[in-house]
């Protein structure tokens, strides 16, 4: 998938999901943090961000009234929830994907080493390194990002992630993954990507994409992608 396509449909994400746009972008650019450490090829490095921008795209199929809940969700709804990982799988499928680098991500980005993950409960080196790597940004930036349900972002928020993260490592998160990224934090390299539209003004400020050839192009991909009327 090209990068172009890639764009359009993160932002097909943000239309379902406002509270939630700046996320895409951010995780994106950690992963080109954590790659470039990582001392990714060009191509994997690229690969890996396509995958970030594309990790949420099963939130498509979840419904609104729970994906943009601001209180808690039931556990009926967190099972819904969960079943972006899958649904996201299938879209990139249908749509033609092959690259596993992608796919892994969007599949496995919720499973954890010690089991406890979603959707398939992968341990261990069963789980794709890329989605290993990976789940360790997607759960910092849910960790230091303002969301519905929480308004909690800044330094002290960074250094209780970075916490949380660490002493999971080898449970859930992969420890030299773990160690990669915390490096990366604590050096300074991570602190601007932090802030990026990641404070109230500039989440009210936030508007849907609308250039209307990026939409179509979003549209047309996702249209293809839809379970079958037989289905």
């Amino acid at each position: 998938m090209d990068f172009e396509l890639a764009n359009a449909l993160g932002r097909a994400v943000e239309l379902k999901d406002m509270s939630t746009a700046a996320h895409t972008w951010r995780v994106t650019m950690y992963a080109q943090a954590l790659g470039e450490a990582c001392g990714f090829s060009t191509d994997r490095l690229l690969t890996f961000m396509q995958g970030a921008v594309l990790h949420d795209i099963g939130k498509l199929d979840i419904p609104p009234e729970i994906l943009t809940k601001p209180d808690k969700l039931t556990s009926d709804e967190y099972e819904i929830i969960k079943t972006h990982t899958t649904l996201g799988y299938e879209r990139m499928i249908k749509m033609g994907e092959t690259n596993p680098i992608i796919l892994n991500i969007v599949r496995s980005h919720h499973e954890r080493l010690d089991g406890s993950g979603y959707p398939d409960q992968l341990t261990g080196d069963d789980i794709p390194l890329e989605a290993r790597q990976f789940g360790i940004i997607d759960s910092f930036d849910a960790m230091t990002s303002i969301r519905p349900y929480r308004s909690d972002v800044g330094k002290e928020a960074a250094e209780r992630a970075i916490s949380e993260i660490r002493g999971q490592s080898g449970d859930s998160y992969d420890p030299e993954s773990v160690e990669l990224f915390a490096q990366l934090y604590e050096d300074g390299h991570l602190n601007s990507i932090m802030n990026h539209l990641n404070d109230p003004s500039s989440l009210a400020n936030l508007s849907a994409p609308s250039d209307p050839e990026i939409l179509a192009l979003a549209q047309q991909a996702i249209e293809r992608s839809n379970p079958s009327p037989d289905a």
